[in-house]
């Protein structure tokens, strides 16, 4: 049969609308955090006296880009509920704090409510602070990293309203590094705040998966049981990527960031500058003693690092500010900054073994065990956490 103009028309027009229709359908539907379900949640919280745990990461999203946003006990207190206390994590309620720094109890001075810390003298609500409160909910956007601190705070207020007998909704939120589990697993004799539980180094949970974890492994103190909502994500699996509309934490600044903590974290327990004090928070490491390199930085006090390592020094090093995405933790780079320092003795702080949450860590570094080893050295550990994960995932 000829192929005339007009069969060439409706063929070109039929390509075009089946093209534009298949796109279309390929489009997916943007994330929904558990804040914006509020018709899910909001009628549990009518009539009710409320704490919250919260920082400036608890918000309703008011456009589908969220780039708009309100915080959480704003539009709550905007909706008439009764917000009697808000717990504040690590870093304070509204974000600005220090790694580490402990926070101080008060008042929000933006809507007047009392704000008890998490992160100073009492890292776990106490009967007192819980006193007269009907229901807690727990919104903080996590970043996937077993020794970021929020899971350690959900912990601890899983816990203390299970022995108080106070129900608990978690607005559950994306995890910018859920594609991937990798890294070595707690050993429960170095448990710590900075790691509380046997789980990988990047686990792939959103928060609300690893509270029925925490639940469904009795991990909790007594192995009381915690009456627990979580208020699911809409149109998320984990290999969804996710931008942070708003910084988690000081200084994790930016996606890059986020993505690299995993594997520049460790340097937190060493005498390594992983960029604080500077605009470039891990997305660079350094140190004055490695030689020089066309590479260098100068730690200065910033927002998120008041006393940075080797502040007003020169540190040589390596910059990883164009990064690509990674999708397991790089090793490669801890190893790399052990072999340049020259005073090897000196090179672990106090805090590597809870940051690593085993010995092995460092002694594989201190006898050179190669990046393969060291990595294969995970994989029994990994393979047994991905069993127990699998029990809990609410997400693809």
């Amino acid at each position: 049969m000829l192929f005339t103009l007009k069969n060439k028309r409706t063929f070109f027009l039929s390509a075009f609308f089946l093209t534009a229709c298949f796109f279309a359908s390929c489009q997916t539907a943007p994330i929904e955090v558990g804040a914006n379900a509020t018709k899910e949640y909001f009628p549990l919280l009518h009539s009710k006296k409320i704490g919250i745990v919260a920082n400036q990461t608890s918000v309703i999203f008011k456009n589908k880009l969220q780039t708009r946003y309100t915080h959480l006990v704003d539009s709550l207190q905007n909706s008439g509920m009764d917000v009697q206390r808000v717990f504040s994590p690590e870093h304070g309620f509204r974000g600005n704090a220090d790694a580490s720094e402990h926070v101080s109890d008060g008042a929000d001075t933006q809507t007047g409510i009392p704000i008890v810390s998490l992160y100073g003298k009492n890292k776990k609500p106490s009967p007192a602070q819980l006193k007269d409160l009907d229901i807690l909910v727990f919104d903080i956007q996590d970043v996937g990293v077993r020794f970021y601190t929020y899971i350690s705070t959900l912990h601890y207020v899983m816990e203390a309203c299970a022995e108080n007998n106070i129900p608990l909704i978690l607005l559950d939120r994306p995890n910018p590094n859920g594609h991937y589990i990798d890294g070595p697993t707690l050993k429960m004799e170095h448990r710590s705040f900075v790691g509380m539980h046997p789980v990988p180094l990047v686990y792939g949970m959103t928060i609300g998966e690893y509270a029925k974890m925490i639940q469904g492994e009795q991990w909790l103190q007594n192995n009381v049981q915690c009456d627990l909502t979580v208020v699911p994500l809409k149109n998320y699996n984990h290999q969804t990527s996710y931008p942070l509309p708003i910084r988690p934490s000081p200084n994790l600044p930016n996606d890059l960031a986020i993505n690299l903590y995993p594997s520049l974290g460790f340097f937190e327990g060493t005498t390594i500058n992983a960029g604080r004090g500077s605009e470039f928070q891990f997305q660079r490491y350094g140190a004055p003693w490695f030689l020089k390199t066309a590479f260098s930085y100068i730690p200065k006090p910033n927002f998120g690092a008041k006393y940075p390592k080797h502040r007003n020094k020169i540190c040589y090093g390596v910059d990883l500010s164009k990064h690509e995405k990674i999708a397991k933790v790089n090793i490669a780079w801890l190893k790399d900054a052990y072999q340049k320092s020259p005073n090897k003795e000196n090179f672990f702080g106090k805090t590597f073994t809870v940051h690593a949450g085993n010995r092995h860590l460092r002694e594989q570094l201190e006898k050179n065990y190669t990046v393969k080893a060291i990595e294969k050295s995970w994989k029994k550990d990994l393979k047994q956490f991905k069993k127990i994960r699998e029990k809990y995932l609410r997400y693809p």
